[in-house]
């Protein structure tokens, strides 16, 4: 339980440096945020988080496009189900792709750009499992009993990043396409690291 509640965690704040790092505007905005709601303090505080709107839709974009666990835990169907035409046999074991659902064009604009600004908006989707869209955690009686720890520790960890350190891609490699691509499987890391 441990292993698997650290490991997803720093895969996502992994992947969501590497968003702000290849998208410098947003990077921009996030730190903007952080540094006017922390002031002068070097200490992150719970009450401080809650004033970090863009923050929490940057980690919100970022575990829609690179949800750590591409492919929910199996489940099996109980009995014979019909969805949508397609017949499911008693005891089939079904797997719920995540990674596709949170790139499909019919739920999503721009499925396939970092813009945070999508969940900007107080009547968007949000992660804890009302909307299966958007599921990075589960949902129902299955959900991720660490939603709630893993989120406030990306959230804390992420605004003191933001705070102390300036991110860039160094200038010898400025000019250069980074290779951002996923390397599948139970989990979902990047395939080459540039920084």
């Amino acid at each position: 339980m441990f292993a698997a509640g650290t490991d997803t965690i720093y895969i996502t704040i992994e992947w969501i440096l590497t968003e702000l790092i290849t998208h410098p505007s947003v990077m921009s905005k996030a730190q903007e945020e952080v540094r006017r709601v922390l002031g002068s303090s070097q200490s992150v505080s719970e009450e401080a988080l809650n004033k970090m709107a863009y923050l929490k839709a940057v980690i919100r974009e970022g575990l829609r496009m690179h949800p750590p666990i591409p492919t929910l835990v199996p489940r099996e169907a109980m009995k014979v189900t019909e969805l949508e035409g397609y017949v499911i046999p008693k005891g089939t074991r079904v797997f719920i792709n995540v990674w596709t659902i949170s790139r499909d064009p019919m739920y999503w604009e721009k499925q396939e750009e970092f813009w945070p600004e999508r969940f900007l908006n107080s009547n968007t989707v949000d992660f804890k499992g009302q909307n299966f869209e958007f599921t990075p955690f589960r949902s129902g009686r299955r959900r991720c009993p660490g939603i709630n720890f893993s989120t406030l520790t990306i959230e804390c960890v992420l605004a003191k990043l933001l705070l102390a350190f300036d991110w860039e891609v160094p200038n010898e490699n400025k000019n250069e396409v980074h290779d951002i691509s996923e390397a599948f499987g139970i989990n979902t890391q990047k395939k080459t690291i540039f920084f």
